[in-house]
């Protein structure tokens, strides 16, 4: 009944709803703007020629990490009913006969629901939209590999935005940090600007920031099949130095991560950040 009533309180208010999509709407406005083309005029110079493919590429590329964004800022504000409630009816709740274990699992798995629903639509809506353009149908392996980034991707979405709302005691400081990741996500995930062309220490950023993982898996699947056809006539290297400088596999030293690889650092973040939560809540009451 705590979940339900979660996911009724988003889905109800239609400008939580908006600006937990914020973020990816500018993405999508930004694309079809000018992002879109500017990608497409740089590839078509770098490769010296012309073809069907390289929109069907960028779009794969760009809407790809997309996806991966809606899974971060849906679950955050999602958890924005976990410090409305902390600040106006925590006392209603601590003097129920529930336990707070159950709330702060219901404020999880509830934030984590919206998470997917909104992550699955994103994922059925770039899907339509590669497709529309010309672009491949997914198979079934692809659809379940896509389905599995999609609940890795929520899972470790929700457990790091919900550590750092376990420090968030008002809906103003909330909505502040909302705002923050908001403009920094697209940043941080390399969709603005291929990674490959940025410093350094920023791809370094990027590489180590997890949720980047979950867009490089996305872009992996919706991406690869039409990169093959694109370079098919080129070398080997073009094709890799293309996945690496914008962002479908990372290099780090020797190790390049594959689907799996990347799979590992969403669960393996999960876990970490699950532990960290629930640290800082125990060290809290205690004292």
């Amino acid at each position: 009944m705590l979940i339900k009533r979660n996911l009724l309180l988003f889905f109800r208010d239609k400008a939580n709803v908006f600006f937990s999509l914020l973020a990816v709407l500018i993405i999508i406005g930004l694309y079809i703007l000018f992002l879109g083309n500017l990608m497409e005029q740089d590839l078509r110079s770098a490769l010296g020629f012309d073809s069907d493919k390289i929109g069907v590429v960028m779009a794969s590329v760009t809407l790809a990490g997309m996806i991966a964004v809606t899974s971060i800022t849906s679950c955050l504000g999602a958890l924005g009913i976990s410090i409305a409630d902390k600040q106006n009816a925590a006392k209603d709740f601590l003097t129920s006969p529930v336990s707070r274990g159950k709330i702060t699992t219901s404020y999880i798995l509830g934030s984590g629901a919206v998470g997917l629903i909104m992550t699955l639509v994103a994922l059925v809506l770039c899907v339509a939209y590669i497709v529309a353009n010309g672009g491949s149908f997914p198979n079934a392996a692809d659809w379940a590999r896509l389905i599995l980034t999609a609940v890795l991707s929520v899972l470790c979405g929700n457990a790091m935005v919900f550590f750092v709302s376990v420090f968030m005691k008002s809906q103003s400081a909330f909505t502040a940090l909302s705002t923050v990741i908001g403009t920094l996500i697209g940043f941080l995930m390399g969709i603005y600007v291929p990674i490959g062309s940025l410093p350094n220490a920023v791809q370094w950023v990027i590489k180590c920031f997890p949720m980047s993982h979950a867009a490089g898996m996305f872009k992996q699947i919706l991406a690869d099949g039409e990169l093959s056809t694109l370079f098919h006539n080129a070398p080997p290297e073009v094709l890799t130095d293309f996945r690496e400088t914008f962002g479908v596999v990372f290099v780090y030293g020797d190790v390049s991560s594959d689907f799996w690889f990347s799979a590992v650092v969403l669960v393996a973040t999960t876990v970490v950040f699950y532990a960290l939560s629930l640290a800082v809540m125990r060290t809290s009451r205690a004292s």
